[in-house]
């Protein structure tokens, strides 16, 4: 009890050192005591003989005790747990199959359990491994904590899921042989006209710009109709800035516009054309002037367009939202869109460091709406519906005459 007493000052000394500090601080302590040093020094401190022994060894061999660069050699230390346990990773691997949710338009992952509880169930298989550790686990394997995003509005999970792969696959076929692939929608209305568009601009104090009360189409020049055509592979896009009615006719046309314009030159070895689309609206897949005004389209540019519909309630997933519209809207916030002038202006002046370029042009067709269209009339199609959901998925042909 002598020794523990005199050197009492020496071990509190030494639980607050580094690895290295602290093997010196014991050889230095066992030298002091001489013979049965060592023994002692392991019994008060708990460190091992080897360590001991190699304070001690660097003390009586080192004239000086430079820092070392590392405090462990290369490959020291606790090795992690799932190199211990290989195992793990499977198990876990599992266990976040079973909760993982996700966007399928996305390769971020994300897991509703804690990770406490993702502890206690590889405890249960047998894992020695703790919450921290599972987190470090789950990082470095692309998971991270996210809060819920509104994203889905409706479809079963199996047929839209189902649906989303066999777009890609079909998007990627086309693209493989030098094929467009397009995604199109209508943006929503907007009033042309002095009046508040939101979103804010920087602007000097006093020369805020003043806009009409009330949003009354009457005040107005009139309303636009911007359909939007958006080519994937290219990062490329058009907007037919109608006048008139969303009509099936005014879908159509605006592809007729963008493939005369672009399509036509930037694909002239084209033997088909890809339509991503959304569920409904004028382009939607129970319309028939949709069908029928296409086919219209397939008979004059003579190759024929396969139409690929996302399922009813993920129109948010279709590219062209994220990829094209969401930008015309960032870039015209604030700006009040006074005449369809401003309105192509805004849209053309669209871009963004990855190099989304859209150009825009008015269209100042009239087009009717509530024009019948027979089953007779769609029964004269030259359309092929394919073997997974035909409803949403389909092919027409120009016809032979």
């Amino acid at each position: 009890m002598e020794i523990e007493k005199q050197y009492i000052w020496w071990l509190k000394a030494i639980s607050g050192a580094d690895e290295v500090q602290a093997r010196r601080f014991a050889g230095a302590i066992a030298l002091e005591i001489g013979w049965g040093g060592i023994s002692k020094v392991e019994e008060l401190t708990g460190m091992s003989h080897s360590t001991i022994g190699k304070g001690i060894e660097e003390l009586e061999t080192s004239e000086t005790l430079e820092p070392p660069e590392r405090l462990r050699a290369k490959g020291g230390g606790r090795k992690k747990s799932e190199i211990k346990d290989p195992g793990i990773i499977e198990d876990l691997e599992k266990i976040m199959d079973e909760n993982t949710s996700g966007d399928p338009m996305s390769l971020l992952k994300w897991s509703n359990k804690s990770t406490y509880k993702i502890a206690e169930e590889l405890v249960k298989l047998n894992h020695k491994i703790d919450p921290d550790t599972v987190g470090r686990i789950l990082k470095e394997n692309d998971y991270s904590l996210q809060a819920n995003r509104k994203n889905i509005e409706g479809s079963s999970v199996p047929e839209r899921d189902a649906q989303f792969r066999y777009i890609n696959e079909q998007a990627k076929e086309f693209i493989n042989q030098e094929c467009p692939v397009i995604s199109v929608d209508a943006k929503k209305k907007e009033n042309v006209g002095n009046f508040k568009n939101p979103g804010q601009n920087w602007t000097k104090k006093g020369q805020t710009r003043e806009v009409n009360v009330y949003d009354f189409l009457s005040l107005g020049v009139g309303r636009a109709t911007p359909y939007g055509i958006y080519d994937v592979k290219r990062n490329e896009g058009m907007v037919n800035v109608g006048m008139s009615y969303d009509t099936s006719e005014f879908a159509v046309e605006s592809i007729r516009q963008w493939w005369l314009l672009f399509g036509k030159n930037q694909y002239s070895n084209a033997e088909g054309l890809m339509i991503c689309s959304d569920g409904g609206g004028s382009n939607g897949s129970r319309n028939k002037g949709w069908k029928i005004h296409l086919q219209e389209l397939v008979n004059q540019i003579k190759i024929p367009i396969t139409i690929c519909h996302y399922p009813p309630g993920t129109s948010k997933w279709n590219k062209i939202e994220h990829c094209m519209f969401s930008f015309i809207s960032k870039n015209w916030k604030g700006q009040p869109l006074v005449s369809y002038e401003a309105i192509i202006k805004l849209i053309g002046a669209t871009k963004t460091k990855k190099g989304l370029t859209i150009a825009a042009r008015l269209d100042e067709n009239e087009y009717l709406k509530g024009i019948k269209f027979t089953d007779e009339d769609i029964a004269k199609l030259h359309m092929k519906t394919h073997d997974l959901h035909p409803k949403w998925n389909y092919s027409i042909f120009p016809n032979c005459h």
